[in-house]
């Protein structure tokens, strides 16, 4: 298995399945681990992302002349709704263990 670096994620959103697309709304990304340049805007060095509904994956837009970046890759739906099955669960077991005190 290999690793490749993705954007962090600071907000949860969805993962919708609508018919050959794949609609990913409401995340929130911030920077990659290597917080390479390449992501700003040249202009107001904000970060943009980058939705594929076809391919069903998001990531962050590339600033590069050719657009594509080597430090990340996009997180695809699949993994996105990974995400939030395992944090569905965190929050099942959570909430099934009393409170202390």
């Amino acid at each position: 298995m290999t690793y490749c670096q993705k954007p962090s994620i600071f907000q949860l959103g969805k993962v919708h399945e609508n018919g050959p697309s794949v609609i990913v709304s409401g995340w929130g990304l911030g920077m990659c681990a290597s917080s390479c340049r390449c992501h700003r805007n040249p202009d107001d060095g904000q970060l943009a992302l980058a939705e594929d509904q076809a391919g069903g994956s998001l990531g962050l837009r590339s600033f590069t002349a050719t657009g594509d970046c080597d430090c990340c890759e996009s997180w695809s739906s699949a993994e996105l709704s990974a995400i939030l099955r395992d944090v569905a669960a965190l929050e099942a077991l959570e909430a099934s263990e009393p409170a202390a005190g």
